[in-house]
């Protein structure tokens, strides 16, 4: 899984992408930056939610859940943050969680 990695990409998609948010998770995409590039995602937890162990275990569980929905997405990044109610989420209700918020995106089945 390609991941996003520098500072520079963040914040372009921090400007120019579109944020989705769900009681589980937030999501914030945008637009690759070259044609045809496969895409890439990222993954946020904040030390508000707890310590390294619960904040390890969020972005662990959100991996999972990206993963079972096909992530990345050719030609997007993504950026998914967690959230305090993710922190005791099992997998599949965040699998449910990031199908709604890509189809609120744009993101189901849709192929540049």
């Amino acid at each position: 899984m390609r991941t996003i990695k520098s500072r520079l990409d963040f914040e372009r998609v921090f400007h120019q992408g579109k944020s989705f948010k769900h009681p589980l998770m937030r999501m914030i995409a945008c637009e690759s930056v070259n044609e045809g590039d496969p895409g890439r995602v990222a993954f946020v937890a904040a030390k508000r939610l707890g310590c390294a162990v619960v904040r390890n275990r969020s972005k662990r569980v959100l991996r999972e859940a990206a993963r079972s929905c096909g992530f990345p997405r050719p030609g997007y990044d993504v950026i998914l943050f967690a959230t305090h109610r993710s922190r005791t989420s099992t997998p599949c209700e965040l699998q449910a969680a990031l199908t709604t918020l890509c189809s609120r995106a744009g993101l189901d089945g849709q192929q540049r």
